[in-house]
């Protein structure tokens, strides 16, 4: 192929859940499954293992798929085999394999080295992302299925066989390139709530809970709740209903432009004391 000739593709970004956690030994075991499980499920959709192209990412795989393929069949039949291939070999694994997979149509350039272009770039991101990890953990699924704006809107939204609009959630991520809108799908289950995730710098790194400035809890190397300063900025918000008609205000929802910590409370029994906000220093605890 023409390297300075893109094609449109359909790119898939396939990662494994906490691949730092598994040690020297146990990594050619992980990568052996995730092969296993994406390979037979191409075999099991009909599609042939030599007319896609796939790259090793260490602890995932990166597919392209050119368009003679329908794109429908990957989202459909071959997403629900790799589902029901993670469930045949978790059961046997000290620790189940989890597989955050991404989707996106773009123009796509091959080399001798592989595969680029800004439809590359957005797929593993999507893969990557913070909103993708949450899911797959607070769930505890082993599968979680992300695809760009664009394709949601094109293909998904549309249906088909063992595709179900309805089963996708949309959120914002704030990328390195900017914010974009992505749909996410558990397979075998009803629409993800999204709920309050960990937010994501741009770029694509998480910032973990109770994260400050330095990366790690408590803003350095470490730390953790207990640790953290005692704040660092004051809290500022601000409620984005007031226009100044009191009898609308009411009912409208609300919107707040915080800095530092924000909890906000309403409509709310406590049946048993409760603690709210940040316990620092050696300053009484009070509920």
């Amino acid at each position: 192929m023409d390297a300075g000739e893109a094609r449109y593709e359909l790119v898939i970004s396939v990662d494994a859940r906490r691949s730092g956690q598994y040690g020297d030994a146990e990594k050619p075991r992980m990568r052996e499954r995730i092969y296993q499980v994406l390979e037979n499920a191409f075999a099991q959709a009909g599609v042939g293992r030599d007319t896609v192209h796939m790259e090793d990412r260490g602890d995932g795989v990166l597919v392209s798929v050119p368009g003679r393929i329908a794109v429908t069949r990957l989202l459909g039949l071959w997403m629900v085999e790799v589902h029901e291939n993670l469930r045949e070999v978790n059961p046997s694994l000290l620790v189940p394999l989890g597989l955050r997979v991404a989707m996106h149509v773009g123009p796509v350039r091959h080399d001798s080295r592989g595969i680029s272009g800004r439809a590359v770039d957005l797929t593993c991101r999507l893969a990557d992302s913070s909103v993708a990890r949450q899911l797959l953990d607070r769930e505890q699924a082993d599968l979680v299925l992300v695809v760009s704006d664009s394709l949601y809107v094109d293909v998904v939204s549309a249906g088909g066989k063992f595709i179900e609009p309805k089963r996708f959630s949309p959120a914002r991520l704030a990328l390195k390139e900017g914010e974009v809108t992505a749909w996410f799908h558990l397979p075998g289950r009803p629409a993800p709530g999204i709920g309050p995730t960990t937010p994501e710098k741009p770029g694509g790194q998480v910032a973990g809970p109770g994260a400050g400035p330095g990366g790690g809890p408590g803003g350095g190397p470490g730390g953790g709740p207990d640790t953290a300063p005692a704040a660092t900025a004051p809290v500022r918000a601000r409620d984005e209903r007031d226009d100044g008609d009191d009898e609308d205000d009411e009912d409208a929802p609300a919107r707040y432009t915080a800095q530092g910590d924000l909890s906000l409370h309403q409509h709310n029994v406590y049946q048993q004391p409760v603690h709210i906000g940040r316990v620092t220093g050696d300053s009484p605890r009070k509920d």
